[in-house]
């Protein structure tokens, strides 16, 4: 005869909100930042440059003239978050704490910033298959072509006067997870000790390879990668509001009653410019 009794069993629980699953930013590496509290960044071009004139001996010289024409980044788009924890739970839930949802909190808010700075594609200079010697089109990538995307990159640059640019900034691409391997697929493909090393250890954003620095993210606009002269796109970050983290109590639940609990609550402000004359060297890779 079987006898069972009834048990509670003690559940232990690991004292974490959870394992973040952050996904990756480059846009620190890859973009120039100006975090400043000021609305409105201007810059300038020559939108209209003097031409070089011939020289007639005896003859008057003839002034030319230029123009220069207005660039301006706004910090005007927002996105914040806060996040609501009743008195009760904070006291009852050991894994709830406020360190542990700030860092989330500062993790989505970069996660939109990144997400925000691949969407801006259309400022950037188009790249397609035609670029590196294929059919006009999106450009299915793989390992046998990669090499090919990075050089074309830099060619384009190079017939864009943007060599010494290239040198004092360096090259940046920011792939989809599947074009990185595809990279990290060629690399360990060929060379020596590059792809012996390869081999060993595997790849990591960041490498630096065919006179190129590669990242990755999971935030890009479908069929759009980013690639060009780091630097060359700007981000203004509001100062005041980046970073910073609020704790309120008693937030108002409507007009006429409070909630019994805490806000946690972050925002973000940016805005976006590629100089025009930059634009020739920022590129908006199109694969398929």
């Amino acid at each position: 005869m079987a006898i069972a009794n009834t048990i509670t069993y003690q559940t232990e629980f690991d004292d974490v909100l959870q394992d973040r699953l952050d996904r990756p930013t480059t846009f620190k590496e890859l973009c120039k930042l100006r975090i400043s509290n000021e609305r409105v960044f201007s810059t300038s071009y020559m939108s209209t440059t003097p031409a070089v004139q011939t020289v007639a001996r005896g003859t008057g010289h003839v002034m030319q003239t230029y123009a220069e024409t207005a660039d301006t980044l706004t910090i005007s788009t927002g996105r914040d978050l806060g996040v609501f924890v009743d008195w009760g739970d904070l006291a009852q839930s050991p894994w709830t704490k406020g360190t542990e949802l700030f860092a989330r909190i500062g993790a989505l808010l970069n996660e939109f910033i990144e997400t925000n700075f691949l969407a801006q594609h259309a400022s950037w200079t188009d790249f397609d298959n035609a670029s590196i010697g294929g059919g006009a089109g999106n450009i299915t990538v793989s390992a046998s072509n990669i090499d090919d995307m990075i050089r074309g990159v830099k060619r384009e640059i190079r017939e864009a006067n943007g060599q010494s640019l290239m040198n004092q900034n360096g090259v940046g691409f920011d792939w989809r997870a599947a074009d990185f391997e595809f990279l990290e697929a060629f690399v360990q493909a060929n060379g020596f000790m590059t792809a012996d090393k390869a081999l060993e250890k595997g790849t990591v954003e960041g490498l630096h390879y065919l006179g190129a620095d590669h990242y990755w993210s999971n935030d890009h606009t479908a069929n759009h990668v980013f690639a060009g002269v780091k630097k060359s796109h700007m981000i203004g970050i509001l100062k005041a509001t980046y970073g910073r983290s609020h704790t309120i109590e008693f937030p108002a639940g409507d007009t006429n009653t409070y909630l019994s609990g805490l806000s946690y609550y972050s925002r973000v402000d940016i805005g976006h410019l590629v100089p025009n004359t930059l634009a020739g060297v920022t590129f908006d890779v199109l694969v398929a």
